[in-house]
């Protein structure tokens, strides 16, 4: 670590030890890395979805590529501002990202929002390991920046799942609505029989 400068720490007046500072640091660029690689993965979604809902998947995708923007600011400057070096670079979050690659042989937009909704739900439960780890370490300043993102990100979460839940309420209702066609149809006299009655009646009055 000391080779590359990962165990650099600046002075700061911020009353938190030296060890806590560099645990936490080592934290907080363990993130920095996996956001900047969520980031890149979301724009790769941007830039390579088809199909019918191309346009409205298009500008969804490049909305969440910001937004992580600005946490991978947030992630870093907590970095220096603990006196630590802030590890931003694309080699780095390759090599120090926790998600697993994005694929690359998917066009559909249902195939993409499948896609980044896994990676979502992997950084979000990063993040809360993440709140309650820094929490023990003694920073609830650190604490409550997690407790922000993971926040945000469930609700993107949440905006990403949507596009693949049906509504819950109708398909029950369009289930009970066969069911009952179902049953009035099966209960509905047939033709022929309709037709045998009818000639059986006309035979008895004769």
């Amino acid at each position: 670590m000391g080779s590359n400068g990962r165990s650099q720490l600046h002075s700061t007046r911020i009353d938190m030890p030296a060890e806590t500072r560099l645990e936490v640091i080592g934290s907080l660029n363990q993130t920095l890395a996996s956001t900047l690689d969520l980031k890149t993965q979301v724009k790769q979604a941007h830039w390579n979805v088809k199909g019918m809902d191309f346009y409205q998947l298009h500008e969804l995708f490049d909305e969440l590529a910001s937004e992580l923007e600005e946490y991978i600011d947030m992630v870093a400057e907590r970095i220096t501002a603990l006196g630590g070096v802030a590890f931003g670079t694309a080699r780095v979050a390759a090599s120090q990202s926790q998600l697993p690659e994005y694929p690359f042989d998917i066009l559909e937009g249902k195939e993409h929002v499948v896609a980044l909704a896994d990676r979502y739900a992997a950084y979000g439960k990063s993040l809360r390991a993440e709140i309650d780890a820094t929490d023990d370490m003694g920073d609830a300043d650190t604490a409550d920046l997690y407790t922000e993102i993971s926040r945000a990100i469930d609700k993107r979460l949440w905006f990403l799942e949507a596009h693949l839940q049906a509504p819950l309420e109708l398909t029950v209702a369009n289930g009970t609505a066969r069911k009952a066609a179902a049953k009035s149809k099966a209960s509905e006299p047939q033709v022929s029989e309709v037709k045998s009655a009818s000639k059986a009646k006309k035979t008895k009055a004769k």
